[in-house]
């Protein structure tokens, strides 16, 4: 049993042993794993080093202290990978490397609340309708934002000025007046004055108002938008084959279409809307990318500052259209004025050839029944002559019956006829009553 037990000891001591030995190995491995890390960073200290002086020991702990923050420099296009947008033209935001082109509608809701019960059934029904008539895809974006009241409050400020003097000037001449003694001007004066004054207050007031108003809470307006998107891919055939400029006007031409006819749909509902700008899409993006300092940095307070003053601007694009489309409507329509003016002349000569045919037709199948009341009594070789002559008779327009021409016609009968002559008088008779 003693041999046992000092085996077992045994055993276990050189198991100990084994373990410490593995353990001191496995310590001198990792030591030496760990110097030659640092060994292969050197270098990239020195370089992340270079720009800062090696005497500064808080810069180097600094820098230290950054590790395995981004250290390398943001470039633009990750800017715009980021934004998920090209660019801005055309009233248009490309997005996709060009592949896709996107216009973008805001809409002026109605007071739905505060609409009878038959408004607000031909509201569902125009938007029903609108939903029908949709043939492409569209988005709906609601972006809220705080109400910006510096402009309003610089509006009414003004128009305050303006009243203000305008009151000076009322106050000029009704002290004039008094002066001159008229009293018909003095007393329309005064009353011009009561209402400047009264306006003048009014507006005082309400100016107030909005200052406290914008000083103590912050006022959130809702924005709907339509968004419609375009691809280059609808075009059809080899994008290859055209330029840049022609494929954004092709795209412009599909989205302003498409634009139009989503306005036109939503009016049915009472609901207004229009293209967004340039300018204006800008401005939405920007809220949308910055909405925590939205309130701060504003496009109108950068447009205030003018920093684009040193750039020659123009008309906005949808306005150069607008013109170059009226333009083109006005000729149009100075065009199809004159055709018509043209057609409707032809027409009219076309009318009163007509009429001029029918006339002399009515009066030969009138003379024709002059004669054949007359047939007992003539000739009947005299009876079919005149019936030729008759029918042959070129008969001319006139307003009345002149004596010359009753003589031409007396002259195509044969005057040795007693009968033809009494046929002639009669008709003189039947024409002086």
């Amino acid at each position: 049993m003693g041999g046992n037990v000092d085996s077992r000891i045994m055993l276990f001591e050189i198991i100990i042993f084994v373990v410490i030995i593995v353990l001191f190995v496995l310590i001198g491995m990792l030591v030496y794993i760990s110097k030659k890390k640092d060994d292969n960073d050197e270098p990239e200290k020195d370089i992340i080093l270079d720009g800062v002086s090696g005497d500064d020991d808080k810069s180097k702990e600094a820098i230290g202290g950054d590790f395995g923050k981004f250290q390398g420099v943001l470039s633009v296009e990750s800017m715009h990978d980021f934004m998920e947008f090209d660019e801005i033209v055309d009233n248009m935001i490309v997005r996709k490397n060009r592949n896709q082109f996107v216009m973008v509608v805001q809409c002026n809701g109605v007071n739905y609340d505060l609409m009878s019960s038959d408004e607000k059934m031909g509201v569902e029904e125009g938007f029903v309708q609108f939903l029908n008539t949709l043939r492409f895809p569209i988005q709906l974006y609601v972006q809220s934002r705080t109400l910006n009241l510096r402009t309003i409050i610089n509006e009414y400020r003004s128009r305050v000025e303006a009243v203000t003097e305008d009151l000076r000037k009322v106050e000029q001449k009704l002290r004039q007046a008094r002066v001159s003694g008229n009293k018909a001007m003095v007393e329309r004066l005064e009353f011009e004055k009561r209402r400047k004054t009264s306006v003048l207050e009014y507006g005082q007031n309400i100016t107030e108002y909005v200052e406290r108003l914008s000083s103590n809470k912050n006022i959130l307006q809702q924005r709907t938008y339509v968004i419609l998107s375009y691809y280059t891919a609808e075009i059809g055939g080899n994008l290859s084959n055209y330029s840049k400029d022609e494929i954004n006007n092709i795209c412009f031409s599909e989205l302003y279409t498409r634009s139009q006819n989503i306005i036109s749909a939503l009016g049915t509902s009472q609901v207004t809307g229009r293209i967004l700008n340039s300018e204006e899409l800008a401005e939405l993006l920007f809220v949308a990318y910055n909405r925590d300092d939205s309130e701060l940095y504003q496009i109108n307070t950068m447009l205030d500052a003018q920093y684009d003053n040193l750039y020659s601007t123009g008309k906005d694009v949808l306005e150069k259209r607008q013109e170059k489309l009226d333009e083109e409507i006005n000729i149009a329509a100075i065009d199809l004025t004159t055709d018509s003016i043209l057609k409707a002349d032809k027409r009219r000569q076309f009318e009163e050839k007509q009429k001029e045919i029918e006339r002399s037709q009515k009066i030969k199948e009138k003379a024709l029944n002059l004669l054949n009341q007359y047939e007992d009594q003539l000739d009947p070789r005299i009876f079919d002559m005149a019936t030729e002559e008759i029918k042959g008779a070129n008969v001319e327009e006139k307003e009345d019956t002149t004596q010359k021409a009753e003589e031409e016609k007396e002259e195509k009968i044969p005057k040795s006829s007693f009968a033809a002559r009494r046929i002639v008088k009669k008709r003189k008779e039947d024409t002086e009553e």
